[in-house]
């Protein structure tokens, strides 16, 4: 009998395993901004569940385009909306105007008049924080 030596794998071979070991990334949809509007300030998005869409809706002001699936709905906020700012859940704030898990993008449920898509992020946060009964980030005592 002779001696087994241990088989050469390459490091196209090795960097395969790796990859198919990884796990894939969840599909992800980009919301669009509607034809004849600009975001000149970038786009993020407020998420919230459905249950919830119509109540936010009544309390703004001013509303940008929304976005629903049946599920949640989704509104277009300038790019970094969330600095300094805790989003009460259940909303879930994504930078670039990401839908995550989703095959297509939702369908614009509320386009503004304006050029712009924005939904003001203040009045959209205090609107989300009175539903949820969360108490806004800056109502907390500051302590020195």
């Amino acid at each position: 009998m002779g001696v087994m030596t241990p088989a050469l794998l390459s490091l196209d071979t090795l960097v395969g395993f790796t990859r198919r070991r990884e796990p894939r990334p969840a599909p992800c949809a980009r919301l669009a901004v509607p034809s004849g509007m600009t975001a000149p300030l970038g786009c993020d998005t407020v998420a919230v569940p459905a249950a919830y869409g119509r109540r936010v809706l009544d309390r703004l002001p001013r509303v940008g385009c929304v976005y629903g699936d049946g599920e949640h709905w989704w509104w277009i906020v300038p790019s970094d909306s969330d600095v300094a700012l805790e989003w009460p859940a259940p909303a879930r704030y994504t930078a670039g105007a990401l839908v995550p898990d989703a095959l297509r993008p939702p369908c614009l449920i509320h386009r503004p008049d304006g050029s712009v898509p924005y939904t003001p992020p203040i009045p959209l946060y205090l609107a989300l924080c009175g539903i949820t009964g969360t108490a806004p980030a800056w109502s907390s005592a500051y302590s020195t």
